[in-house]
């Protein structure tokens, strides 16, 4: 089964987010999505071959943010794709059935679209306001997580749903009891300044129920 955290990159230059990713994975972060926006081919390739390196010397799951043919090339673990960017169906007979294809949803009718076009994973949000990203759809806040589930259990609709969107420690219990699976975070690990005790509380947080 998926791990529960992800980390999503930050950083404008290719030195800050090798950086924020090495510190990550070095606190005990097992997954990480290379976001990398509106910076040239070059550069994005030469960062994406060097997070490959580092995942794979730190056994973590290394997800490309948008780009497909990008995750094509450094044969990453797979691709992680905005309600804006390529369709799911189209990138999973592009990448095949071995790689993991990671979708956005902001609605029901969003997972059940990405499922039926075999989608691995949602990424539904945002949980509320974030300036990571400049177009966010509507906030969805507990009761909506709350909703969307509780419809993915009556349909038998079975994903594994991260929230995202400037989610904070406190967040996490009453997140995890809408039964999600886990969460996204970008900000919150990237500006900590203890980051391995705040991975080693997230997992507390976010494998409490989990019987073993």
């Amino acid at each position: 089964m998926y791990n529960k955290l992800q980390y999503i990159s930050q950083g404008e230059t290719i030195e800050k987010q090798l950086y924020n990713i090495h510190l990550a994975l070095d606190a005990g972060c097992d997954w990480v999505q290379m976001r990398f926006k509106n910076q040239t081919a070059k550069d994005t390739f030469a960062l994406a071959e060097a997070v490959k390196f580092l995942c794979e010397e730190y056994l973590a799951n290394f997800i490309v943010n948008d780009n497909l043919y990008l995750a094509q090339q450094v044969a990453a673990d797979g691709v992680h794709l905005g309600l804006s960017d390529m369709k799911i169906a189209e990138a999973r007979a592009i990448l095949g059935s071995t790689k993991i294809i990671g979708g956005t949803a902001n609605t029901y009718e969003d997972i059940v679209n990405h499922v039926r076009n075999s989608c691995d994973y949602i990424g539904l949000g945002p949980f509320r306001f974030t300036e990571t990203k400049e177009k966010l759809s509507p906030i969805l806040g507990l009761s909506g997580y709350y909703d969307i589930v509780e419809k993915m259990k009556n349909n038998k609709i079975q994903i594994p749903i991260y929230a995202i969107g400037g989610i904070t420690l406190k967040d996490i219990s009453p997140l995890m009891e809408t039964g999600i699976h886990g969460i996204a975070v970008s900000g919150m690990i990237t500006i900590s300044d203890q980051k391995e005790k705040l991975i080693q509380q997230l997992n507390e947080k976010l494998y409490a129920n989990v019987i073993v």
